[in-house]
């Protein structure tokens, strides 16, 4: 199944605490969390992470009352009260059990220096420096002083930056003291990776392990090269870091998050596991390991990690957020609702909830739920020099697109035209995911209170041939989902591609039938762009959230600059894990470019380049050759691919373009891309008008013919067809999905039913896009699609264009339960 939405990696910049670790870290594929989570995360209170507590001592202080006992009668009385007798007898405890650091000789001193660390131990920090200032003013070297000042001023840093400031430069002047004291590093990299000083954070830590190895300080270093996106070096910090102490399971958990986002699942998936087997009750290590099986596309074992989650803390509100989202994108609706429900119940301001819930009811046709929800987001304006959400910047465009989805719920969808009605300026910035900032924009009509929601509609209401009829639909959508990692099994897109299948074939056998059908409101022959669009309305239909628009439909200027279809497939160590089994070709593509270069303009070394690119087995060591054999190649290079044209043979067409850039293994973008420009849309589009023109004739002589020769042309016209159209990637969002459900309709117009599922590994578009000529792709999908002849029953079926013929009647087919009516097929 095509994605909801090409996956975009974020990580964010966050903020470490020694061994009180804050931080907030926003992961690849919504795996997040909380400030709150993360700062148990680095020790918190020993009786919730008794097995490895005692790594979790910091480097500066451990304050306590020990002669109280927990739970004793009367209850025990905080050290830390203004009460200085008692602030007195803890300094004299940290003096005799030498609890404070950098000491001196004199007791009177180390006296007045452990005061200092009491108040800042209670969380009095002006009092604390102005303590430390005095008896620096009696002593200017007083390492200990200057040490507690640094300290003090570091716990008031997130208060005002100069107070940061001030905290590295007592702790510099420790250093120039005394520079081989680990925890003094240590204590200046906590200050230094709040303001986004992360090398030189990451410089302290490797100085302070240099000075003296711990688990704690390999594992600190190891969650900033974390951040940092370096997986790679990270891993091997938290595996040092497990060396050295075993039993920490949160060390266990990032590990598997390094392998997470290299894209190496099931590694990541056996060290999730790990981590349970040190923490059977962590949490955030159950909800990691339902990501990681989301990511797999395996829906049931993803429910079950989430399921022990939440039954470890049912108001855990990340596993509910999260699992919604999951919930959503396999289509169950209902059940998703319920989830964002219960996490605004637990957070009422959540934008993501917010904005999910509002999506949710929209897809489902409750208009006046989803768009309330909508309207709650649009309210939360991001303050002053706050970056807003994506979720802020999508809600507007969500809500103008149902309120137009509203207005048309009782329409025939065969009357009017979404790419036509709705302003270009608003396709134009929805499909790039712009602000909405539209000059001029007019907004949509707001709900009309004539026009009810859609109401749920029991599958027994249907007559028998409709609920056949919905039962082939789901058969057939199956045959579509990509079995691939990164693609989640979306049941109601499976019913809408499959009821988008039966429809092309209905109205291709109309055409070759030499009937007409209607169309954007006029009676005529069916074209090839109708072929599609009956599969874009469904698509459409089926997830509102995504923008499935005719890009050579948006504005001239936005066409003419050239609209881009862009997919990073390595970024930095991130991996885009959908793609992973092309990555081979791709290689295999570019070292023959790399060689037809060089055979042209540096003959005489061609084959010392030749030896060199036999040893490249990934893509990331090309730049490395690139640079070393062509001067020209500094921080990246480019390789264009080309299309062959059937209708002019000789001629070719841009295809996509590669680009690698980058200054070092890891830290390298590797990407594809087409750029949809007016002369390359319609250079592609003559192609497959002369296509279409051929398979009409053939299919209409197909009809009055049995010959399996005629079956056979017509198939391998719609293959090469839809070669064009994947090549053309001539919508915002979609092709893939929308392609092969014209392949599969329009072969069972030509009497053919696809049997196979797509190949492991293998995907539609990039099949095509990878594949040097139409004649090639047609042999490699026929040998996945195993076609056999139809059975007669499916002419028999009833109209979809009939009987789904509104919005409403589509909607309510795609929220009907048939799990317990439709016969299960392998």
């Amino acid at each position: 199944m095509a994605p909801a939405g090409r996956a975009v990696v974020v990580v964010a910049l966050s903020l470490l605490y020694l061994c009180r670790a804050i931080f907030s870290t926003e992961f690849f594929s919504a795996l997040t969390f909380s400030e709150s989570e993360l700062s148990e995360h680095g020790c918190g209170p020993p009786s919730e992470w008794e097995e490895y507590a005692a790594d979790c001592e910091t480097a500066v202080l451990q304050l306590e009352d020990p002669d109280c006992e927990e739970g004793s009668s009367p209850p025990c009385e905080s050290v830390f009260s203004l009460n200085a007798e008692k602030i007195l007898s803890q300094a004299r405890l940290f003096v005799e059990q030498r609890r404070f650091p950098f000491p001196v000789d004199d007791h009177n001193t180390n006296e007045e220096l452990a005061i200092g660390y009491v108040l800042i131990g209670n969380g009095l920090y002006d009092e604390a420096i102005k303590h430390f200032s005095l008896l620096l003013q009696g002593d200017p070297e007083l390492v200990s002083a200057m040490y507690g000042r640094g300290i003090a001023y570091g716990k008031k840093s997130l208060q005002d930056i100069k107070n940061a400031d001030l905290a590295l430069y007592e702790l510099s002047r420790v250093i120039t003291l005394e520079p081989n004291r680990p925890e003094v590093y240590e204590q200046r990299a906590e200050i230094l990776s709040p303001l986004g000083r992360i090398s030189e954070a990451l410089s302290d830590l490797t100085k302070a392990i240099q000075l003296q190895p711990s688990a704690r300080l390999y594992r600190h270093r190891g969650t900033l090269l974390f951040i940092s996106e370096d997986y790679i070096a990270a891993m091997e910090d938290f595996q040092q870091s497990l060396e050295l102490k075993r039993n920490q399971p949160i060390a266990m958990l990032y590990k598997g998050l390094t392998f997470f986002h290299r894209g190496l699942l099931k590694e990541a998936i056996e060290t999730f596991k790990e981590a349970l087997k040190l923490k059977s009750d962590f949490i955030d290590a159950h909800k990691s390991l339902a990501q990681a099986y989301r990511e797999l596309g395996d829906f049931d074992n993803a429910m079950e990690s989430f399921q022990k989650a939440l039954l470890l803390n049912q108001n855990h509100l990340q596993s509910l957020q999260l699992r919604g989202m999951m919930l959503y994108h396999h289509g169950s609706l209902q059940d998703a609702i319920g989830n964002f429900k219960r996490c605004l119940q637990l957070e009422p301001y959540n934008e993501v909830c917010q904005y999910m819930k509002g999506l949710s009811h929209v897809a489902m046709g409750q208009f006046y739920e989803g768009i309330k929800a909508q309207t709650k987001v649009m309210l939360n304006d991001p303050l002053l020099g706050q970056k807003a959400s994506s979720e802020y910047l999508k809600v507007k465009y969500l809500r103008e697109y149902s309120r137009y989805l509203h207005s048309h719920l009782d329409i025939p969808v065969a009357e009017y035209n979404v790419d036509q009605d709705l302003p270009g300026n608003f396709k134009n910035h929805w499909a790039k995911n712009l602000p909405f900032l539209i000059e001029d924009y007019e907004e949509q009509p707001g709900l009309q209170p004539h026009i009810k929601d859609v109401l749920p509609q029991d599958f027994e209401s249907y007559s028998p041939d409709v609920q056949k009829l919905i039962c082939t639909a789901d058969h057939l959508g199956s045959l579509m989902q990509y079995n691939t990692s990164g693609f989640l099994p979306n049941l109601r897109i499976q019913r809408a591609m499959g009821l988008a299948t039966i429809e092309v074939m209905q109205a291709m056998h109309r055409t070759w039938s030499n009937s007409k059908v209607r169309v954007n409101g006029k009676t005529r022959q069916l074209q090839w762009r109708d072929m599609f669009d009956i599969a874009v309305k469904w698509r459409r239909i089926a997830d509102p959230d995504q923008p499935v628009l005719w890009l050579d439909q948006m504005p001239a200027r936005s066409l003419s600059r050239g609209f881009n279809n862009h997919i990073n497939l390595i970024r930095g160590q991130i991996i885009n894990i959908r793609y992973m089994e092309y990555f081979g070709s791709i290689l295999n593509f570019i070292k023959d470019r790399i060689l037809v270069y060089h055979g042209a303009y540096n003959p005489r070394g061609l084959q010392e380049v030749k030896q060199a690119l036999e040893n490249v087995n990934k893509v990331e060591d090309l730049l490395p050759i690139m640079k070393q054999f062509n001067s020209k190649t500094r921080d990246g290079f480019t390789v264009n691919s080309k299309v062959p044209s059937m209708k002019d043979p000789g001629k070719e067409y841009d295809g996509f373009t590669i680009t690698i850039t980058g200054d070092r293994v890891g830290n390298m973008l590797f990407s594809v891309e087409t750029q949809t420009t007016e002369e390359r849309t319609q250079q592609y589009q003559s192609e497959i008008e002369a296509l279409y023109k051929d398979l009409t004739a053939k299919g209409k002589a197909l009809m009055l013919s049995s010959e399996l020769g005629d079956a056979d042309a017509v198939c391998n016209l719609i293959l090469s067809l839809v070669y064009y159209f994947c090549n053309l990637m001539p919508l915002s969002r979609g092709s893939s999905i929308v392609a092969y459900s014209v392949v599969m309709g329009a072969l069972m117009a030509s009497g053919k039913e696809v049997i196979g599922r797509v190949p492991s590994g293998k995907l539609v578009d990039f099949e095509a896009m990878t594949t040097p000529s139409p004649d090639r792709f047609t042999k490699t999908a026929k040998s996945w699609m195993n076609l056999k002849s139809l059975p007669s029953w499916y002419q028999n079926l009833p109209s979809v264009a009939e009987t789904f013929q509104f919005s409403r009647t589509m909607i309510e087919v795609l929220n009907t339960d048939s799990s317990s009516h439709c016969p299960k097929k392998s």
